[in-house]
């Protein structure tokens, strides 16, 4: 029986670049760091508290290894307990943002990182 989702790969073209934007401008922490010097790096971060984190793998390579897997961006939902406050935020650090949107279930928004790979925030108090 699963008991939770643990982590959420996020296959990037540049780990670095992808690490300072995760960090820097969303506010996550660096959890883990691992290199195995064979190719094979990757970047675990995830938000203060957060039960499921973000490995950041090199998209390249993974291609390389595992050329069945599917590679694209997946589609992931953040929630926080004030969408205005994060949007601004957000925009202030030059984060490219969608326009707040207000439906029945809260008040939600999309966000690019700087490889264009989109994401989502929704209102959930």
């Amino acid at each position: 029986m699963m008991k939770s989702l643990g982590q959420v790969m996020v296959y990037v073209k540049d780990q670095d670049q992808a690490k300072n934007f995760w960090v820097e401008k969303i506010g996550f922490t660096v959890i883990a760091e691992e290199d195995n010097k064979q190719g094979m790096r990757w970047i675990e971060v995830a938000p203060e508290g957060g039960g499921t984190s973000i490995v950041l793998h090199n998209k390249d390579f993974i291609a390389q290894m595992e050329p069945e897997l599917n590679l694209g961006t997946p589609s992931l939902m953040f929630f926080t307990d004030n969408v205005d406050r994060l949007y601004d935020d957000l925009k202030n650090k030059g984060v490219k943002v969608g326009e707040i949107v207000d439906l029945p279930s809260g008040k939600l928004f999309n966000f690019a990182d700087d490889e264009d790979h989109y994401f989502a925030v929704q209102e959930r108090k």
